[in-house]
């Protein structure tokens, strides 16, 4: 299933923040979402208008529950891919698939140089995850959904639009996380090739979004 999709190379460091922590991290999604996780990861699966059999990735995937949940929605016919660079988020996301019986296919791997060949995917994920990044990671980022993404393919971006300074939350003591407004996201996707087509609140805690797309004839 995975030939000429994986390219099978050692997994680089990365430049951003490792998390190691999979309760933690379960604990932190369920925080940001309100409560309501359910209903942030179909919110967010509609907004990047998954169908049924494509080929989705997840980045920075931690413990697999949207990849999963993206795998429901692209059914029998498609497939998911989920990434992230801390092994232990990985164990976890495995462990939940086999758990609910989704075939979903996990790894090793940084969001800076993806194991996959070039145009390969029709959606590409990254949900609170690009504030891990620096900069320069963040821009190698954007240039590797370039790559993956089919002619015509999209990316949904979503992260926090807020200062990490602002307000002093329960979740700003459970995880300080940093942020990344509206405008660098649509630049940091338009300077990689990929025009922004959408973007606002998502509508939960200070989450921003940008559905942005890879040109047609490329």
């Amino acid at each position: 299933m995975t030939t000429n999709v994986i390219e099978q190379r050692m997994v680089p460091s990365t430049t951003g923040n490792l998390i190691h922590g999979a309760f933690r991290y379960d604990l932190f999604i369920w925080l940001v979402s309100l409560g309501r996780e359910q209903a942030y990861r179909e919110k967010t699966l509609n907004l990047a208008g998954l169908k049924s059999g494509e080929l989705v990735l997840d980045i920075g995937c931690g413990t697999g529950t949207l990849a999963i949940a993206a795998k429901r929605r692209v059914g029998p016919a498609g497939r998911v891919y989920g990434i992230d660079p801390s092994p232990e988020m990985i164990a976890r996301a495995r462990k939940k698939a086999k758990k609910a019986c989704v075939e979903v296919t996990f790894e090793n791997a940084v969001a800076e140089k993806m194991p996959f060949t070039g145009g390969t995917f029709d959606a590409v994920l990254a949900t609170v995850m690009l504030h891990h990044l620096g900069r320069k990671a963040r821009q190698q980022c954007a240039c590797e959904m370039r790559r993956v993404l089919k002619p015509g393919g999209r990316v949904l971006a979503v992260d926090f639009g807020g200062s990490s300074r602002e307000g002093r939350s329960l979740l700003s003591h459970i995880h300080r996380h940093g942020h990344v407004k509206l405008p660098e996201l649509i630049a940091v996707l338009n300077e990689a090739g990929l025009k922004s087509v959408e973007s606002g609140a998502v509508g939960i805690n200070d989450l921003q979004f940008v559905l942005a797309a890879a040109p047609s004839g490329a």
